[in-house]
């Protein structure tokens, strides 16, 4: 007889979302229902899992397995400079609107492996911006986190690094801001040193400092609409007067309560200004 997994549905997916609750205090309840289907779909197909009660026995056996499940449901897509006319635009906007601003911070939400963080430290540097700027990168995810902290990428992704730090203007050679280290791309102390990595849920935890710039692409597509609000509320809050907003490709403040509140900078990359 052929072995199959099991297959998830939303009453599945609601006990596994009460289960990680239980045994882990993340909360996924408020996120978007089939992208979250997907992936524990994915997982389930990966391990060969044939019930939930294997499920819940293999992620509950030790805390590493769970980290390695909310590691996995967890989306973590990122690359230096990605869509590299969003950072050109944030170089205009650093001159023109913020150059003045001391300290300068800046919060990186939903932040990944952090190779966006380092774009950003890259254009501070450039700026002559980087000594008198705070950078905040923040993520649910431990295990990603760390490789942020570390700011040590695999070598074979460098080709595609340099093209898109090139589009965005560049005025240097991202050479210029790392080393090469046992077949890793190994940034420069000096970006990471002006950048504070912590552990942040959007879901539950609340307004921690204020920001003039915040960025979060591509987070809110995995919340339902009151989650994505709720985010978004607790972004306004964290704005400076005047501040920025950076949301991803898709992510919109049309629906929003803050809408009114906020200025359109630059619609088809999605920055939004916080009125004064």
């Amino acid at each position: 007889m052929e072995f199959k997994t099991m297959q998830i549905g939303e009453k599945e997916a609601g006990e596994i979302i009460s289960e990680i609750y239980d045994n882990s205090g993340y909360d996924f309840f408020q996120y978007s229902a089939p992208s979250l289907i997907r992936r524990f779909q994915r997982y389930i197909d990966l391990k060969s899992i044939s019930s939930l009660d294997e499920l819940f026995t293999l992620i509950g056996s030790e805390p590493e397995k769970m980290n390695e499940f909310i590691e996995e449901i967890t989306v973590n897509v990122t690359e230096m400079f990605r869509d590299p006319y969003f950072f050109k635009i944030i170089r205009q906007a650093l001159m023109t609107e913020l150059y003045d601003k001391s300290p300068l911070k800046i919060w990186h939400a939903g932040c990944s492996t952090g190779e966006e963080v380092y774009s950003m430290a890259i254009i501070l540097k450039e700026k002559n911006l980087l000594k008198n700027s705070i950078i905040y990168a923040t993520d649910i995810n431990q295990s990603v986190l760390d490789i942020a902290k570390n700011g040590a990428y695999s070598l074979e992704n460098i080709n595609q690094y340099e093209k898109n730090y090139t589009d965005s203007e560049a005025s240097e050679n991202l050479n210029a801001y790392y080393e090469v280290k046992n077949g890793e791309v190994v940034f420069n102390t000096e970006l990471r040193e002006k950048i504070i990595f912590s552990t942040h849920n959007l879901v539950s935890d609340s307004v921690f400092n204020k920001f003039d710039i915040i960025v979060c692409r591509n987070v809110l597509i995995y919340f339902n609409k009151e989650l994505q609000n709720t985010v978004l509320q607790t972004f306004y809050d964290s704005l400076n007067p005047d501040g920025f907003l950076a949301l991803g490709s898709k992510e919109s403040l049309l629906f929003s309560p803050i809408n009114q509140l906020m200025d359109e900078y630059n619609g088809q990359f999605k920055i939004w200004k916080k009125k004064g």
